[in-house]
């Protein structure tokens, strides 16, 4: 299927998604985000691919919300009766989180590959990614809070996760850049390139390496990190006896003692394409 905000292909496991319209720094339209939340859960859904690697083309990874949205949220913000349109604002931007967050929830990892900025809502999506790298002039920033706003996509929830909570305190309140060489040494970035086609080599590199793993092990890993994230170790352990109580099968595993005793790659197969509710 053709997108007109980003570019969407899929070889041996790996799909691509890359933001393509470098002429406007990549700003997330409306357009944007009718369609990501789409291919996202078409690739879940289907099961069409391992992993997913998400760049951009151009000199920036993305200049965040496009203004017309900002503006956009201005006449939201006063027009009508006072109740309704909070109401009103709060589901909008439940349905933004919920965009940034299926990068979380989608069964399969995301890698991103940063060059240049990532601001605003550039960062809100980056955050929940599952990795990220980026080239030696990127540099990333809360721009919300120059704007007169807080940011609402993410990033205040997931960034403290990622980096010393002082280091996300301070980007938070001042607004400004965390460049390449700190978002390593802090741990935002797993590792910096010289260049977007370093960089990007690399990160398939990841990503083939994953695709060749077993989907189910590492969706289990997905699923297991992200919920002890949010939970204590009691209960993470608990979660984890009881989804390897219901996922734990000898076919992947077999299968991987076969490739090492016959010196071979293993080939596991896919995770299966979502069921629809009432299909049987």
């Amino acid at each position: 299927m053709a997108y007109d905000a980003f570019e969407l292909t899929i070889e041996d496991h790996v799909a691509r998604l890359r933001l393509s319209r470098p002429g406007i720094y990549n700003r997330l339209d409306r357009t944007f985000w009718s369609e990501f939340p789409a291919a996202l859960r078409g690739i879940d859904e289907r099961a069409a691919a391992r992993v997913i690697v998400f760049s951009a083309d151009g000199r920036h990874f993305s200049a965040g919300m496009d203004l017309a949205i900002l503006e956009g949220l201005d006449k939201k913000l006063s027009a009508g009766e006072a109740g309704r349109r909070a109401e009103n604002v709060r589901r909008w931007i439940l349905a933004l989180q919920a965009s940034c967050s299926l990068l979380e929830e989608i069964r399969i990892p995301v890698l991103a590959a940063v060059q240049g900025g990532c601001i605003g809502a550039g960062l809100d999506l980056v955050c929940a990614c599952d990795m990220r790298f980026c080239t030696r002039d990127a540099f990333f920033a809360i721009q919300e809070t120059r704007l007169g706003v807080t940011a609402d996509l993410g990033t205040l929830q997931r960034l403290p996760h990622l980096i010393p909570q002082g280091l996300a305190r301070e980007l938070a309140y001042t607004g400004r850049r965390l460049h390449a060489d700190e978002a390593l040494s802090a741990g935002l970035v797993n590792r910096v390139f010289d260049t977007p086609g370093q960089m990007l080599g690399e990160v398939l590199e990841v990503a083939r390496r994953i695709a060749q793993q077993s989907p189910l092990a590492v969706t289990g890993c997905k699923e297991m990190l992200n919920y002890a994230r949010d939970h204590g170790v009691a209960d993470s352990l608990n979660y984890m006896a009881t989804w390897q109580g219901g996922m734990l099968r000898a076919t992947d595993l077999r299968e991987a003692f076969a490739a090492k005793r016959e010196k071979r790659p293993p080939a596991f197969g896919d995770l299966w394409p979502a069921t629809p509710p009432m299909d049987p």
